[in-house]
């Protein structure tokens, strides 16, 4: 399970680069623009690696158990 803290940070940044986008679009303001998109896809980005970290993590723990389990009948 995804740490909170980092959870909500993610959605903090996600929340401000759409609002900077929004803004930036609406005072056609092409630098807060881009700039509320990059934040929005780094939070995009961070979410996807954060789901690979977790995935990863659980496969390693499946196959550690799966050898104590093989160790134990032995």
């Amino acid at each position: 399970m995804p740490d909170l803290k980092h959870t909500l940070k993610n959605m903090k940044e996600k929340i401000t680069g759409k609002a900077n986008e929004a803004v930036g679009k609406a005072t056609n303001n092409e630098e807060l623009e881009l700039k509320g998109k990059i934040q929005s896809s780094a939070a995009d980005v961070k979410k996807k690696v954060g789901g690979i970290k977790e995935d990863i993590v659980g496969k390693v723990n499946d196959k550690i158990d799966e050898m104590k389990e093989k160790n134990k009948d032995k």
